[in-house]
């Protein structure tokens, strides 16, 4: 029954004595409580349960990418376990393999790669090679049986991706790629904003990825399939096209590949680009091998727009939303990139189900970077092949 209306001040001192009177004896239960848990536990500490079966790896290539990022991710992973090493160079793999307890039997070379179709305990293999490496190892991978997880930009041309792709259908093994920003926060978070159009529909979007790359670095071969575009400036592209949840139909582009720095003999220091999407939306875009970082993007939209700083980075990331009347800095507690890809993509192992970035969305990417190139040598605007 809902207590009586207090229409006097005689009302009111009563039913205040007899509020105090309950927090008095409130207190003094209160005293009656522990004020640490009995078995030094706390209570809202969740224990960490091991799941029924785990996905082993093997990692090919031990560059900076691998040893810095990649196998420090596993440590934070629930789903993936490094099992097996491929290197050129035994004595660095033998270092690595004690620190994270890989048998002498999974270290492998570039001769004797094939035999991991022989390791039972190899579900998956992550390409971090060159470029001009990605398409020979991931198909040399379908064919010993194993799911393969490669690097950005997927391959060295459109034919190779084609030829991954089929690969796998052949081996009926999955095709995953690198893109590691699509099992993050931040940019999940933009991706949302975006198809819910808080903001209005989408009007522009503009990136820079930026940052200087001194020789000797394989970024700069040619013979390597290097350069800015492939290299950094895929992550413009690709998030232009998760931005916009649409692929764009026309190009144009410049390129700056100074004569008097020898660094950039093969490949171009810069490379500006523009698209055009369906509907007239454009999205201009920037890459440099030879300027000072920078790696954001912004959605400009009908009523607001979407900043993600350091969007690109392993971390760091400032996800800003502005509107007419207000702004503001989204609070999103941040993930190890490298082990949310590789947990995905263990998960989709496990339970049969398709990656979020399969080896279509690589070729994807690959045929606008096709049309970038040509637009880049011809000075026209160039029509995206589908």
């Amino acid at each position: 029954m809902p207590a009586p209306p207090i229409s006097s001040r005689r009302d009111f001192l009563g039913a205040a004595g007899a509020w105090g009177a309950s927090m008095m004896a409130g207190l003094a239960s209160a005293d009656s409580v522990p004020l640490a848990p009995p078995d030094k536990q706390p209570v809202d500490v969740a224990i960490p349960e091991k799941p029924e079966k785990t996905v082993g790896w093997a990692i090919v290539g031990l560059g900076k990418l691998a040893l810095e990022e990649i196998l420090p991710a596993f440590g934070r992973s629930r789903l993936s376990r490094v099992t097996a090493l491929v290197s050129g160079h035994p004595d660095k793999a033998k270092k690595v393999a004690d620190v994270y307890g890989v048998p002498e039997s999974g270290i492998y070379n570039y001769e004797t790669y094939d035999r991991l179709a022989d390791n039972p305990d190899v579900d998956a293999i992550y390409i971090v090679l060159p470029n001009s490496m990605h398409a020979e190892y991931t198909i040399r991978g379908f064919q010993a049986k194993k799911h393969v997880l490669c690097e950005k930009p997927m391959a060295a041309n459109v034919a190779e991706c084609e030829a991954m792709i089929a690969a796998g259908r052949e081996a009926e093994r999955k095709l995953m790629i690198a893109y590691r920003l699509r099992y993050e926060p931040f940019n999940k978070k933009v991706i949302e904003l975006c198809r819910s159009e808080e903001l209005g529909p989408i009007q522009s979007f503009s990136a820079s990825n930026c940052q200087v790359v001194e020789a000797p670095n394989i970024r700069l071969s040619g013979e390597l399939a290097g350069g800015p575009l492939g290299d950094i400036g895929v992550y413009c592209l690709n998030a232009a096209r998760y931005c916009l949840d649409a692929e764009p139909i026309e190009v144009s582009a410049f390129a700056h590949q100074p004569e008097t720095d020898p660094r950039f003999r093969e490949v171009p220091a810069a490379v500006s680009f523009a698209m055009k999407f369906p509907g007239g939306v454009l999205a201009t875009c920037d890459c440099s091998f030879n300027a000072s970082e920078s790696r954001r993007y912004r959605v400009q939209c009908q009523k607001g727009f979407i900043d993600l700083e350091n969007a690109f980075s392993y971390e760091g990331q400032i996800l800003t939303v502005a509107s007419d009347k207000r702004r503001a800095q989204l609070q999103i507690a941040p993930v190890d990139h490298f082990a949310a890809e590789m947990d995905h993509f263990s998960e989709c192992i496990l339970g049969g189900n398709e990656p979020r970035t399969p080896g279509e969305e690589g070729l994807k990417d690959m045929k606008v970077m096709a049309a970038i190139e040509t637009a880049a040598k011809s000075g026209r605007v160039e029509r995206v092949c589908s």
